[in-house]
C-alpha cells in the first residue's frame, strides 16, 4: 500500500514539474510575436555533398609522397603521407623519426 502511495505521490510531482515548466514558456513568450515563416535552411543542411565540400580536411587533396604535419599526441610532427583512405577518413603516414607507420585521422593531417 506504501508504494502505491508513493508511486502515485511521484507521478503527481512529474507531472506537476511539466506542467509550471509549459507554464513558464508560455508567460516567457506572451510579449514575443509568433514566426509566421520557417527559418531559412542552413547551407551546411542543404545537401551532404555541401557539408563534405565546405569542411577543411576534405579540401586538402592528398596523395602518397606528400609532406604533412600531423598532430599526434597534441603535438606536431612532420611526416610523409603513405596512403589515403577517403571513405573512412584516415591516413596512414610515416612520421619522422618513428620505425613504424602511423594511421590518423584524416582532420589530424595538414598538408605543408
Amino acid at each position: 500500500m506504501t508504494m502505491k502511495i508513493l508511486a502515485v505521490a511521484f507521478l503527481a510531482l512529474t507531472l506537476s514539474a511539466c506542467e509550471s515548466s509549459t507554464e513558464n514558456a508560455n508567460s516567457s513568450n506572451e510579449n514575443k510575436p509568433a514566426a509566421t515563416t520557417p527559418a531559412p535552411a542552413t547551407p551546411a543542411a542543404a545537401s551532404p555533398a555541401a557539408t563534405l565540400a565546405s569542411s577543411p580536411a576534405a579540401a586538402v587533396q592528398l596523395k602518397a609522397g606528400d609532406k604533412v604535419k600531423v598532430n599526434l599526441n597534441g603535438s606536431s610532427s612532420e611526416a610523409t603521407v603513405v596512403s589515403v583512405d577517403e571513405k573512412a577518413a584516415k591516413v596512414t603516414v610515416k612520421v619522422a623519426g618513428q620505425k613504424e607507420d602511423k594511421t590518423v585521422a584524416l582532420a589530424a593531417v595538414t598538408k605543408q
